[in-house]
């Protein structure tokens, strides 16, 4: 699967709007300002495929990508960021729910922030994947700025507050040098049967 060719498709505000097409459809999920459009781009070999907002909470919708016609990079919107309105985040909440009720999704990369502990909503999110029995991998974006003492202390803070299985793997991932990006590809393909290239 050529991971460069990659279109935007749609983005979804309802139930109707999801892709139904039994394409494997693969979930990214994070804070506001985590680095998620980073990190889809770093995945694609794109520079500025997915949205790089520098204003965090860009993202209000649920934005579908075609990747060579195989699947869908699904790129949820961001939570956590306090400058959004009560009823834009109970919005955004809803939409969630609904596209995880779905069991459309085939397998969820959640992005945290590898410097700190995972916040209460990260945790609320790494609920909804166990819930609705989607398999999942953890990866903390931003690995680059922390120093080697403090990968290891770090990994297993993250893997303790979000309660994780020990088949839940937690990757360190940089959108900015690409470290990760080849462990969680690997991940990606062994669960889903594809070869990415």
């Amino acid at each position: 699967m050529n991971l460069q060719n990659a279109t935007f498709v749609r983005s979804a505000v309802g139930r109707r709007d999801f892709p139904d097409d039994g394409r494997p459809q693969i979930v990214f999920s994070g804070r506001s300002n985590v680095g998620k459009s980073s990190v889809i781009n770093r995945l694609l070999g794109r520079r500025n495929f997915a949205r790089v907002g520098g204003v965090p909470g860009k993202t209000a919708h649920i934005n579908f990508f075609d990747i060579d016609g195989t699947a869908y990079f699904v790129d949820l919107p961001g939570y956590g960021y306090a400058k959004v309105s009560r009823s834009e985040r109970e919005r955004w909440g809803r939409l969630m729910e609904t596209y995880f009720a779905t069991g459309l999704i085939s397998f969820g990369v959640m992005l945290v922030d590898a410097r700190h502990k995972p916040t209460a909503d990260d945790v609320t999110m790494s609920g909804w994947f166990k819930e609705s029995g989607c398999p999942f991998l953890v990866a903390a974006n931003k690995a680059d700025k922390l120093k080697k003492s403090e990968l290891e202390p770090n990994l297993a803070c993250i893997r303790e507050v979000l309660t994780l299985d020990d088949n839940v793997k937690v990757i360190y991932f940089s959108a900015e040098t690409g470290e990760g990006k080849q462990a969680v590809l690997g991940a990606l393909g062994s669960h889903l049967g594809l070869t990415f290239a």
